[in-house]
């Protein structure tokens, strides 16, 4: 049984064509590709993953920022994040694994390390992929 979610916001989005054919929500009209390493043939167009791994990256960030401000721990406005979702089968299809590299510059390590942690808990796609999916953080 999963908690129920009290909606503060709700997002809309569209495909058509799947991996070979557009996306678009607000105002962000894009083109799909699929990578060549999945049997397409590559080209300009984003893909599913790329797309999980730009969104786990900016969600994640809100997350640290919310938590920072709650133990009055001040965020530094160069945090970033490298995040990777990777793709491959699994024994009844596809799986995917995420990896968020994450920089704290001028954060004391210990700091910077139960932020993250902390973060983990709270970000909605943290919560959304545990148990689910292999999610690696690391503190570079």
């Amino acid at each position: 049984m999963t908690e129920a979610v009290t909606v503060l916001y709700t997002a809309h989005g569209k495909a058509t064509g799947g991996r070979e054919g557009t996306a678009s929500a607000g105002n962000q009209n894009l083109k799909l590709s699929t990578p060549k390493e999945l049997g397409g043939a590559g080209g300009d167009g984003t893909n599913p993953e790329e797309l999980f791994a730009m969104g786990y990256a900016a969600c994640f960030i809100g997350a640290l920022k919310a938590v920072g401000a709650g133990q009055k721990i001040a965020v530094p406005a160069d945090t970033h994040i490298e995040s990777s979702v990777g793709i491959g089968k699994i024994s009844h299809g596809f799986g995917i694994t995420v990896e968020l590299k994450i920089s704290l510059p001028g954060l004391a390590p210990d700091v910077a390390d139960k932020l993250i942690s902390d973060a983990h808990q709270v970000c909605p796609y943290s919560n959304a992929t545990r148990g689910n999916i292999d999610v690696k953080l690391s503190r570079v």
